[in-house]
């Protein structure tokens, strides 16, 4: 059995809609797919930080991790 799908309809900002295309461009996923997988990662990150976890980010293989901050 297939979940039904939701439609929604949102307006981007300039600096949001630049990211969704860089993103979609980048990894040749369409705009859909990018913006289903941003809204699972962040609802993960958000269980995270609630439970008191952080998130660590590494920019780079050499780098030292440091907490992911959402603003």
């Amino acid at each position: 059995m297939t979940a039904e799908l939701e439609r929604v309809t949102v307006n981007l900002a300039p600096r949001a809609a630049h990211a969704l295309k860089q993103v979609a461009d980048l990894t040749g996923d369409s705009k859909t797919d990018v913006i289903n997988r941003a809204l699972q990662l962040y609802a993960y990150i958000e269980q995270v930080m609630r439970d008191g976890g952080a998130v660590l980010v590494k920019t780079a293989k050499d780098s030292p991790a440091q907490e992911l901050k959402i603003f």
